[in-house]
């Protein structure tokens, strides 16, 4: 029950310090001090973490206080004055001595607290209810009690909560959806790499506070994200005084990571930082068995190995003023570096028939230095207690990544010779900038909201291909392939959305305009007429295209009784083409498949409908809803030949995005959450979708339907000696495309910590991928090729993590001796 205690904590304390200006009878009088001891009236044990709350007698609004250290003993300033002082301990009879004149310093001696009854058996429900809360247009998850990912990566916590999926190369998806918008504290972010995720294979999992899906986004929010919204929201103390973490971990595969918070909070500012470095030595590996209906060969098998070598840091620091006891100023830097160097390597059997006609060797060794940059300044004002509220940001980003790949491929049987060497020179830079205001306005039970937000990119793409002449042993460069692509976007939005409850009824309901701004200029030696020929489609490689587009947003909620609910969300979204996806000059992945951007995408629009429903019984919570999507423009990355060959005779085939007309998605979810003792807790999802493409480009039907469905399973069991142990199974059911069917994916990760130093540390083992299962087995199959793969991004780990806190609450309480050592620490969901 004691498990609540740091979620009762941040919240007194965040209201503790809201008002610390001196009122009219305090003056300018220095500050005095306030001590005493906080005991357990049973058996004289200290309580840590006890609240002492000093509310001003004169206005009531000025309210101080801090918490007790290990020893139960708490030291406070305040001003002189009278106060009403209160001594609080979660499922404790709160202290109360009213009227109280502190004109100097005073020990109020040692307060013994004794247990109330009728608290503790409220207490014990409520204890279920930490980790999820349901909200009017969201969930949002608590993922700090995940022992599974201790000392991983974003990436890792991203996997374990309900409804989102990270795949073996980092992408994510929302209910088997890739197009889901990131957000980092509710706004685009450098942190989350502007649309790439690589950045969330470098980040601990620690920093994380709570994750909120959104699948049914109010008007508040970007239309971007046709699968919805996922904002991840990251750690920021809100204790007085000095508090921290040092985290550390080490791994097999050979990988190490050290993380670093330190918070300062006084009455004016809050002073947070965070650090972070990482070194990875990541194996990899995959395999690629090809058959050819025409060309030189009959059957080409690849054999790959990949070694990664990454050094990462980052840095975050912030400063948040006080302005008055209802606005604050925040300013925040942001930097990351990596310097990264991944080598494939391809071993290759080339048949025709079945005998082996040669074999190559190749090498690929890419070396990528990357930089990036935040600035950003936020100003709050909370008018008053009630939610009345405006809130104004504005954020600078940049990122440059440069790149060198060099490749190497031989011809090792029957004889040894050189077949190509090339270079590619990328630098890609983006320079971001975002402005914000929201203005909240709560009237009675209804709330009026209104607000704007634009965001502006440009991006730019140096790419240079080098090849060696082995006549001249110089390496020429391809102006075929050589270009500089800029690719800007531009987005205006403005919005407003009110909101009320009648009785057992709520609703939201708001409107979202979007102006939405794509320009691509390109430099190239290459004409637009020889690209249109390429791609097979005319395209504007200069142009500058504008949509204007109305979102609505509707989201109800029908309260049948206190612990049961049902939810209906609709909204209208938007998936705007990558600067990647735009490109129309080919990327090479190898000699034999490119990838090539198509100019002409234009954005896809979806509607989408979500229907669910919420029960909770006492030691059991269900959720589950049932939705529909049907998008319009859907994007498909569709595999064909170029008519061309290499010149040892194989067939080049290319990867390209292209506008399909239908993509009609349909799927239903389940969500069970179960204490059934204090000592074990069980979590399980399912999710059921089924998805329909229709679309014809060059004279061939895209057309797929496909069934599939994923489910999660987890347990927590707390043993004694402050022991627990956590398991989370995971399995990816068959899917396909129109050309790639897929098999399932089952893996297992368990984990066990144990808190030593006192409850300020924690060490825990973690094993990731215990079965080393966690592969991608496609098959493909198009006109001219089929192709079986196996692709494994990281084989099983085994990593071991030591947090330390100091001056920090856990995140969780232990029920302590009263309770003979056991945890509950469950989950369960807040309305």
């Amino acid at each position: 029950m004691r498990k609540l205690l740091p979620l009762f904590l941040l919240l007194t304390i965040s209201l503790s310090i809201t008002a610390q200006r001196p009122s009219p009878d305090q003056g300018q009088r220095p500050p005095i001090k306030i001590t005493g001891t906080v005991l357990d009236q049973d058996n004289n044990l200290p309580l840590e973490y006890a609240t002492l709350v000093l509310q001003s007698v004169q206005n009531p609004n000025i309210v101080t206080g801090g918490i007790t250290n290990e020893d139960g003993k708490f030291d406070v300033e305040a001003k002189p004055g009278r106060y009403n002082i209160r001594i609080e301990y979660i499922s404790y009879k709160t202290y109360t001595l009213n009227d109280q004149l502190l004109s100097s310093s005073t020990d109020l001696g040692t307060v013994k607290l004794a247990l109330d009854v009728e608290q503790l058996e409220a207490v014990e429900v409520v204890g279920e209810k930490t980790t999820v809360e349901v909200r009017l247009d969201k969930k949002v998850y608590n993922v700090g009690k995940d022992l599974t990912t201790s000392g991983g990566t974003v990436n890792d916590a991203l996997n374990n909560i309900p409804s989102v999926n990270v795949d073996i190369e980092g992408a994510i998806s929302l209910r088997g959806n890739e197009n889901v918008r990131i957000l980092i504290n509710g706004k685009p972010s450098a942190l989350a790499g502007f649309g790439s995720t690589d950045v969330f294979k470098q980040l601990p999992a620690d920093a994380i506070e709570k994750v909120e899906v959104i699948t049914s986004p109010s008007a508040r929010y970007d239309a971007e994200g046709t699968a919805g919204i996922l904002n991840i929201v990251l750690k920021k103390e809100k204790t007085l005084g000095i508090n921290g973490s040092i985290n550390a971990n080490i791994a097999d595969p050979f990988r190490y990571q050290v993380s670093t918070n330190f918070n300062l909070r006084t009455d004016k500012f809050n002073l947070f930082n965070t650090l972070g470095y990482f070194h990875r030595e990541s194996p990899g590996n995959a395999f690629f068995d090809n058959t050819y209906t025409s060309g030189d060969f009959d059957r080409i098998y690849e054999d790959r190995d990949i070694s990664r070598n990454d050094t990462g840091f980052n840095v975050n620091l912030g400063l948040e003023y006080f302005l008055s006891e209802k606005s604050s100023l925040t300013g925040s830097v942001f930097a990351r570096f990596s310097d990264e160097q991944d080598i494939n390597e391809n071993a290759t059997q080339r048949f025709i028939g079945s005998t082996i006609d040669s074999r190559t060797f190749r090498s690929e060794d890419q070396n990528e230095d990357d930089s990036n940059y935040q600035f950003s300044m936020n100003y709050t004002n909370n008018f008053n207690d009630d939610g009345h509220k405006l809130t104004a940001d504005v954020q600078y980003s940049f990122d440059d990544e440069d790149v060198l790949t060099e490749i190497i491929e031989n011809n090792t049987f029957p004889n040894n010779e050189l077949l190509a060497s090339e270079r590619i020179y990328e630098i890609e830079t983006q320079n971001n900038y975002l402005a914000q205001a929201d203005y909240v306005l709560p009237m009675g039970d209804s709330q009026f909201e209104a607000g704007y937000r634009g965001t502006f990119r440009e991006e730019l793409n140096d790419y240079q291909l080098d090849t060696l002449n082995q006549g001249s042993g110089q390496y020429i460069t391809n102006t075929d392939l050589t270009n500089k692509f800029t690719y800007t976007q531009n987005v205006n939005a403005f919005y407003s959305q009110y909101g009320n409850k009648y009785g057992k009824f709520s609703f939201l309901l708001g409107l979202r305009l979007e102006n939405t701004q794509l320009k691509g200029e390109l430099e190239s030696d290459v004409n637009a007429e020889t690209l249109s020929e390429q791609l097979g489609i005319d395209v504007d490689v200069n142009f500058d295209k504008n949509y204007l587009g109305l979102f609505p947003t509707l989201n109800l909620i029908f309260e049948i009784q206190e612990n049961e609910n049902i939810s209906l969300g609709y909204n209208r979204r938007i998936n705007r083409p990558r600067g990647w996806f735009i490109n129309p000059f080919p990327s090479r992945a190898s000699r034999t498949n490119v990838f090539q951007g198509n100019p002409d995408l234009d954005p896809a629009y979806a509607n989408a409908y979500d229907l669910g429903y919420l029960r909770r019984w006492k030691k059991l919570t269900l959720t589950s809803s049932i939705y529909y999507q049907k998008e319009t423009n859907a994007f498909e990355r569709v595999q064909e030949e170029t008519g061309e060959t290499t010149s040892d005779g194989i067939r080049i085939i290319r990867s390209l995005p292209i506008n399909l007309s239908t993509n009609e998605r349909v799927g239903a979810e389940a969500g069970i959450l179960y204490n059934p003792v204090k000592w074990l807790r069980v979590n399980s999802s399912f999710n059921f979708f089924k998805f329909t493409t229709e679309g014809v480009f060059n004279n061939v039907d895209y057309g797929a339907e496909n069934t599939s469905w994923f489910s999660r399973f987890s347990t927590k069991v707390s043993l004694p000696w402050k022991i627990d142990w956590q398991n989370n199974a995971f399995y990816m059911g068959p899917r396909e495309n129109a050309q790639t069917k897929t098999k399932g994916m089952f893996s297992l990760n368990t984990a066990m910590s144990k808190d030593i130093f006192k409850d300020r540390a924690t060490i825990s083992f973690n094993i990731s991928d215990v079965f080393n299962s966690r592969k991608r087995m496609s098959y493909t199959e198009t006109e001219f090729f089929t192709s079986e793969s196996e692709f494994q991004w990281r084989p099983r780990e085994f990593r071991l993590s030591f947090i330390y806190r100091f001056n920090q609450p856990k995140e969780r309480r232990r029920g302590g001796e009263r309770n003979g050592g056991g945890d509950d620490d469950g989950e369960g969901f807040e309305g």
